[in-house]
């Protein structure tokens, strides 16, 4: 278990500006989207403060915020294990994520400066570098910083924060999905279909690319639900 923790690292762009507590919050969380915690694993506050090296405050506050948004389960007595994937979670999530992600491409497309689109054109760009090096971390990273700087571009910062705290499950899907359910250059021929939009100042078409891109998670659910079963819930 402890070899899936980091320690913490001061420079992770999620962590310069925050306390322990928030560090810890930040480093565990990374840890269960990525599938280093298995779904379904315990895990030991003792532990994680140990291979941390922070008191178990800071831990224990982190455990009761991620069972909060649904990646931890603290059973009393028993201990606290990481929550298994539930579909009709990610089905929710994936639906109102979409609703808030098709409005910031429609006000993307009007109001994109050109500044703006280039910082998104070389996100695609690295994104393409990242999955010929089969850099599949590397390459969702780069994935929600085309989506945040989506938002950032159409002035919505304040909906991105909210989608932050609604896709976690959604996360941990993509991780398991990669590389084989869904093919990285699809994913990238989507991210460039939104952009084409976007830079043509088309609502429309801006629109139907991020439906259609956003909607690939419902195909690659089932069949990571039937390979994985171990990982779900439901």
């Amino acid at each position: 278990m402890l070899s899936a923790l980091a320690t913490l690292d001061e420079d992770h762009p999620r962590n310069r500006r925050v306390t322990v507590s928030g560090r810890v919050l930040d480093t565990l969380r990374d840890a269960i989207i990525q599938l280093r915690f298995s779904p379904g694993n315990p895990l030991s506050e003792a532990d994680v403060a140990r291979q941390l090296g922070v008191s178990r405050q800071p831990v224990r506050e982190a455990f009761i915020k991620l069972a909060e948004a649904g990646l931890l389960e603290i059973r009393p007595q028993r201990g606290t294990f990481v929550r298994k994937i539930s579909r009709r979670e990610v089905a929710n999530a994936r639906f109102i994520r979409e609703a808030i992600e098709v409005a910031i491409a429609r006000k993307a497309a009007a109001e994109a400066t050109g500044d703006r689109l280039s910082d998104l054109d070389a996100l695609i760009e690295g994104q393409r570098r990242a999955a010929g090096d089969g850099d599949h971390a590397g390459f969702l990273r780069l994935d929600e910083a085309f989506h945040q700087g989506l938002a950032d571009a159409a002035g919505c910062e304040d909906a991105w924060r909210v989608l932050e705290g609604l896709k976690a499950q959604m996360d941990r899907v993509r991780y398991l999905s990669l590389p084989d359910a869904t093919p990285l250059h699809v994913l990238i021929e989507q991210h460039a279909a939104i952009l084409d939009g976007v830079r043509a100042r088309d609502p429309d078409r801006a629109e139907a690319a991020m439906k259609r891109h956003l909607s690939e998670i419902l195909f690659s659910l089932p069949r990571l639900a039937e390979a994985h079963p171990a990982f779900f819930l439901d």
